[in-house]
């Protein structure tokens, strides 16, 4: 179980209750915040964040750079791994046009990096 200094830290223009909330809530419901942030963001005709952990992974860091996504993020395997968890690690995303039409992600691995970076 991860320890409270590993709790991630809000990206800047989280209201600080907004976070507290967050970090109270269960998986399930940190998902279905997700699903209904994305829904919000498509009202507001925004499109949705590239950034969707996936599984074993946890977001730690994403910032807005002009051209592309910052992200910082960690993995862990499947039970036993006694190097878990594996990074974190420094990730530029940029979205693509597509030949055939519509957009890619493509994420650039860049290394590993310090939490205090």
């Amino acid at each position: 179980m991860p320890s409270p200094a590993d709790e991630p830290i809000p990206p800047e223009g989280i209201p600080a209750a907004l976070a507290a909330e967050l970090s109270d809530r269960t998986p399930e419901e940190l998902r279905n915040t997700i699903i209904y942030a994305q829904e919000l963001l498509q009202f507001h005709d925004e499109t949705a964040s590239p950034v969707i952990p996936g599984p074993n992974e946890e977001i730690l860091r994403s910032t807005e750079r002009d051209g592309y996504t910052e992200v910082v993020k960690r993995t862990t395997c499947a039970d036993g791994c006694d190097d878990c968890p594996h990074g974190p690690y420094l990730y530029h995303l940029k979205e693509e046009s597509r030949p055939e039409g519509g957009t890619k992600v493509r994420w650039t691995f860049l290394g590993e990096v310090s939490l205090a970076e």
